[in-house]
């Protein structure tokens, strides 16, 4: 089935490199992806998308006139092309700019080199984005669910509230950080909790201490989805009573999965 889907999706390569546009558009076609359009620049690319909307973008982190990250977020900030399957190809391992492409919403970072695994496992994941089903729990109605998201990046907001609306998850409350989220807390019950780690004002892992310390709320369910990678500071939510941490960026499909784990 998913061979099937791969060879109907259409796709912009963005890559400033002949050799890397060569390579990649190699491993796309034998994954089963006829059409794509190849391109080398962020300016060309937002020009080619008044003309078509793809199904996804690839692209490079270091453009000739913009980032990787300049790009998405122009995707992101366009409500025609908003929910766009985004996957990003760089050998750049500094958080500190890898962090505002993970918030942002991106399918997968690939490194490079890649191989033809990892890029099927992004591929998949970028189906289930693009092709979502709604998640069944036994006696729970998934529509009534309550949900509460914090996090200080709208992007990243709106991109975990447009995964949960996917699988069938109607109700949401946003906060952007931990104080606002304790806030409006002590005046509504949620039925589940996703959270950020690092926000200003009050972070995650303080927000789930004060959260656990309430007897109403200390079985709540509360999810992390966070890029943070500090061992340490990760057990310190665990310790705290966290129900499940993810990355950022998370397949569609491992949020399903431990949605149903938590709540049934």
């Amino acid at each position: 089935m998913i061979d099937e889907q791969l060879s109907t999706l259409q796709v912009f390569l963005v890559e400033p490199s002949h050799t890397q546009q060569h390579i990649i558009g190699q491993y796309l076609a034998e994954a089963g992806i006829v059409d794509i359009k190849y391109l080398k620049s962020g300016s060309e690319t937002i020009a080619e998308l008044d003309h078509a909307l793809p199904d996804l973008i690839l692209s490079a982190m270091y453009l000739p006139d913009m980032t990787g990250v300049d790009l998405l977020h122009t995707i992101r900030s366009n409500n025609a092309s908003y929910d766009m399957a985004f996957l990003l190809v760089s050998s750049e391992t500094n958080i500190k700019y890898l962090e505002p492409i993970r918030q942002a919403g991106t399918i997968a970072i690939l490194p490079k080199p890649f191989t033809k695994a990892e890029l099927m496992t992004a591929l998949k994941a970028t189906i289930d984005y693009l092709h979502p089903h709604k998640i069944n729990l036994h006696q729970i109605d998934i529509v009534d669910l309550q949900v509460l998201i914090v996090d200080d990046s709208d992007f990243s907001r709106k991109y975990i509230m447009r995964i949960l609306t996917d699988i069938g998850i109607e109700n949401f409350t946003l906060a952007e950080n931990g104080k606002q989220a304790l806030s409006i807390c002590k005046q509504h019950y949620f039925d589940f909790i996703v959270t950020d780690f690092n926000m200003p004002e009050m972070d995650g892992l303080q927000l789930i201490k004060h959260l656990r310390a309430d007897d109403d709320k200390k079985f709540v369910p509360i999810l992390m989805v966070t890029s943070e990678q500090n061992k340490n500071r990760l057990a310190a939510v665990e310790q705290a009573g966290v129900s499940a941490l993810l990355d950022k960026p998370f397949e569609p499909e491992t949020i399903r999965e431990l949605i149903i784990r938590l709540l049934s």
